[in-house]
């Protein structure tokens, strides 16, 4: 099968090469890969992080159809469209039974402790897949850009009414964190320099004024939740729009993840700060309902041929989603 591989961290190693269609254990599934999602998650894999096994297959978000079953795999056949739950997870330890198998104790994160979905197919343990019936682009974003914000949003108890801003709206996260505050009966302000954002949010405001901006149109309540998926750029906005009892949620560190932090200002106001990272099973699950009409802005299409420019276009920003599709 063909593969966007590489041997050694750095986007120049990046090749498409011919390497042995995975093998299938009695639980897992073949998957044929139709679009991948491009994420800051996938440059890190190739830039950043340390990973195994070497060479590697990077592709954090996958949408295919089922392609081959192991000998014990009953919920799904050739032929169903699935997208993969991309965290490992034993199942057993007390996180996971605590429903968070995003963070098991024993897990990771596929296309960072095994090869991800960068390829024609991707083997994947039947656990790991869910069923869809949507459009390939929407399906393709369910399992990082949507889950995450979704995840997020409830962990900060988002409610009807609330005042949610979102830093860096028109990102992969961010225009679905937008969307889907909007359906917990959120009223929405979205931070971006992009118009088009509108679409989807109550309020667009520019990076600059932020703060004034915001305590206009909250006639000075200020921000219940704030979304943050950009890093320290927005790390001092992020507070400075931040009301009483209000709570930051943050993922994410493309333009860095150090921060100075006032503690007298968060316990002043009586605020919490809650770190978020993917989701789980059951969000995930719930998205291929929820999210039936979530709109998706497609920036590219590409074969996996120009899996460098994809990620170098996401490291740099662009307009709209980037896919891989072998």
């Amino acid at each position: 099968m063909k593969a966007l591989v590489f041997d050694k961290s750095g986007l120049d190693n990046l090749r498409v090469r011919e390497v042995p269609t995975p093998l299938l254990g009695p639980h897992d599934v073949l998957v044929k890969v139709k679009l991948a999602g491009v994420n800051p998650i996938d440059y890190a894999v190739v830039q950043l992080i340390p990973v195994q096994p070497m060479p590697h297959i990077p592709g954090a978000e996958v949408y295919g159809e089922v392609e081959d079953v192991g000998e014990h795999v009953k919920g799904v056949k050739k032929g169903d469209r699935v997208v993969v739950y991309n965290r490992l997870f034993d199942g057993s330890c007390d996180i996971c039974l605590s429903g968070r198998e995003m963070v098991c104790r024993n897990g990771g994160i596929m296309s960072v402790v095994t090869n991800g979905g960068f390829a024609e197919y991707m083997a994947v343990p039947e656990k790991n897949l869910v069923k869809v019936d949507l459009p390939p682009e929407l399906s393709a974003s369910l399992p990082v850009a949507a889950l995450t914000s979704y995840h997020a949003l409830k962990e900060a108890e988002v409610k009807p009414l609330d005042y949610v801003v979102v830093f860096g709206a028109s990102g992969n996260t961010g225009a679905f964190a937008i969307q889907l505050a909007k359906k917990m009966g959120a009223r929405v302000i979205a931070v971006s320099s992009k118009p088009w954002v509108a679409e989807f949010s109550d309020h667009v405001v520019g990076y600059d004024q932020v703060q004034d901006k915001v305590r206009e149109i909250t006639m000075g309540r200020m921000a219940d939740v704030v979304i943050n998926s950009v890093g320290n750029a927005v790390w001092e906005s992020s507070l400075k729009v931040l009301g009483v009892g209000g709570r930051l949620v943050f993922f994410g560190g493309l333009t860095g993840s150090q921060v100075n932090l006032d503690l007298s200002t968060v316990y002043g106001k009586h605020q919490k700060i809650i770190g978020t990272t993917g989701g789980t099973r059951k969000e995930l699950l719930e998205l291929t309902e929820l999210c039936k009409d979530c709109r998706v802005r497609v920036w590219r299409i590409l074969p996996l041929e120009q899996g460098r420019e994809a990620l170098e276009w996401v490291a740099k920003g662009k307009d709209g989603r980037i896919f891989l599709k072998p």
